[in-house]
This record gives structure tokens, sequence and C-alpha cells, in this order.
């Protein structure tokens, strides 16, 4: 077997397990925000600052979370660029 053809069908293994343990991570954190919205509503001790602190923690978590993923989906073009143009 060619060893670029051997390498492509490695990165794309790798991209495929990265991305279905991105997708349970993320079925994983917005189950647990679902918790702490319930938890939220039913806690009438939490002051409304700390409500409004959670709140924007799992919204930059969020756009963290996204940006990472963007980046290696990303970086994972490029290397299959790269070898899409070497595999002849």
């Amino acid at each position: 077997m060619d060893p670029k053809m051997m390498a492509k069908q490695v990165i794309e293994f790798n991209k495929t397990a990265f991305d279905n343990t991105f997708n349970a991570m993320v079925i994983l954190q917005d189950q647990m925000e679902k918790v702490m919205n319930f938890y939220m509503e039913q806690n009438k001790i939490l002051p409304d600052e700390g409500k409004k602190a959670i709140i924007e923690w799992i919204k930059a978590f969020k756009r963290a979370r996204e940006d990472f993923k963007n980046s290696v989906d990303e970086n994972y073009k490029k290397v299959e660029s790269f070898f899409a143009g070497t595999s002849k």
C-alpha cells in the first residue's frame, strides 16, 4: 500500500474519532447546562448576580468550544488538501 494513501486514511480515521468524541462531549455539556438551568430555576437562595455569572460562563464556554472545533476543522482541511495533492 502507498504510504501516502495510508497516511491519508490515518488522518481520516483521526478526524472521525475526534468528531465523534467532540459530539459526545457536546451532548454531555448540553445536558449539564440543562441541569444547571433547572437548578437555578429551583434555587431561590442563589442571587441574581450569581445566576448571571453562571449564564455568562456557559456562553463563554460555548464560544470557546466552537472556536476550538472550527480551528480543528480548519487544520484537518489543510492536512486533507496536502494529501489530496499528493495522492496520484
